[in-house]
């Protein structure tokens, strides 16, 4: 995993400042507590509508660059649609990390 970002993703996982998976995620949005938003690109119709809503709606920056098992390989598993970071300093260092990417 030579990508910077993922290793930030990787490093906030092992930090505690991450939460993944659907309903987790989205208890954590609706309360508020969710800096960055990670929803894989290969993820189903209904979890891109539903988290893409989330996002706009609570002012979310998301990230859609990465599949279900790259964020999944970042996190030690096999797969994962949706991670939510809830560190600002991680998020920005992340959302940094993408604009130098691009």
């Amino acid at each position: 995993m030579s990508d910077k970002v993922l290793n930030l993703v990787g490093l906030a996982h092992r930090a505690g400042k991450t939460v993944c998976g659907a309903q987790a995620a989205e208890q954590q949005i609706k309360k508020n507590g969710a800096a960055l938003l990670f929803l894989a690109s290969d993820s189903g119709p209904t979890n891109e509508e539903r988290y893409v809503r989330f996002g706009t709606r609570k002012h979310i920056d998301m990230i859609r660059t990465y599949s279900k098992e790259q964020l999944g390989l970042a996190l030690g598993r096999s797969q994962t649609a949706v991670i939510v970071v809830t560190d600002k300093g991680f998020a920005e260092a992340m959302i940094k990390a993408v604009q130098e990417m691009e």
